[in-house]
């Protein structure tokens, strides 16, 4: 196991290449780790660089297993892990497969629904929204076929050791359409409420899918910068990506200014997620979205 260590303002980013299994057993102490924030390896047969992506179901949910409960060991008590799975129309209970793997190791306290594309009628959307026209926006991959709709969203699945994490609700939270709520509801000062479990993060823009997004199945850093602000900014102070891919966890740790600890078996993907982090420290690319709330 290789490992590489980057500084990111005050945050210190540690990237080690190798299998996560071994490598959170004998890099990562005990109940170290604050937040988790991963998306591993659907077992759809997608064209990874160095991983085959076609595993027996049984053999598959078994390794989900594994990983899960060096997690645990890693993980502290009020910890959390922010567990991202898709799946396929042909093949709709891989999700459900592997949250049920995580059973009995962490508990499931919360599940939200990642937001990809989303069409909004400007009939349905109520008359203070000022929104002029429908609204079609995001990304996704489209599907031609005649059983199946094109899927716009993925699972976020929140497990915590006790069921009992406490989260910093309003640190995500939106405002109040109507202005009356404000004062008609106990909990609405400052106006801003739970923004809830239906989360719309489209991918950033970008001109070279090479260059840009050389990974066939990563999430944009803006999802785990808004799982990073709902745990608790303040209180994280470690954040682990078993599965760091081209390092879009890394990137949010950077941005937040919290420390990082990743696994990547590729050490190609592994390279160019410290690439990226050496990127965003000289300078945002122009014309990048933003990517926290």
């Amino acid at each position: 196991m290789t490992s590489t260590v980057e500084r990111a303002g005050q945050a210190t980013l540690t990237f080690h290449t190798g299998d996560c299994v071994l490598g959170m057993e004998r890099e990562v102490p005990v109940g170290s780790v604050d937040l988790v924030v991963t998306s591993p390896p659907y077992n759809l047969g997608i064209a990874y660089g160095r991983y085959e992506d076609t595993l027996p179901r049984a053999e598959y949910l078994r390794w989900i297993g594994d990983w899960a409960a060096a997690v645990r060991r890693v993980l502290s008590p009020r910890g959390s892990l922010f567990l991202n799975v898709g799946g396929k129309p042909s093949d709709p209970w891989i999700p459900f497969d592997v949250a049920a793997a995580l059973r009995g190791t962490l508990h499931l306290q919360n599940t939200f629904h990642w937001v990809k594309s989303i069409a909004i009628d400007r009939d349905s959307v109520g008359k203070g929204s000022d929104l002029g026209a429908d609204l079609v926006v995001g990304h996704f991959k489209p599907i031609q076929s005649e059983r199946f709709v094109n899927d716009c969203h993925e699972y976020i699945f929140h497990f915590t050791p006790t069921g009992e994490t406490p989260l910093d609700r309003l640190a995500i939270g939106v405002p109040y359409q109507d202005k009356s709520n404000v004062t008609r509801w106990k909990g609405g000062a400052g106006d801003r409420r739970c923004r809830g479990n239906a989360w719309f993060l489209p991918y950033e823009t970008i001109t070279r899918r090479d260059r840009d997004r050389p990974h066939p199945a990563s999430f944009p850093p803006a999802l785990p910068e808004r799982c990073i602000r709902l745990h608790g900014l303040e209180r994280t102070r470690l954040v682990l990506d078993p599965f760091s891919g081209i390092g879009n966890t890394a990137l949010a740790c950077a941005r937040l200014g919290v420390d990082f600890v990743g696994f990547e078996i590729d050490p190609d993907y592994q390279q160019e997620a410290i690439r990226r982090v050496r990127e965003e420290q000289a300078g945002p690319r122009q014309g990048r979205l933003p990517t926290s709330d």
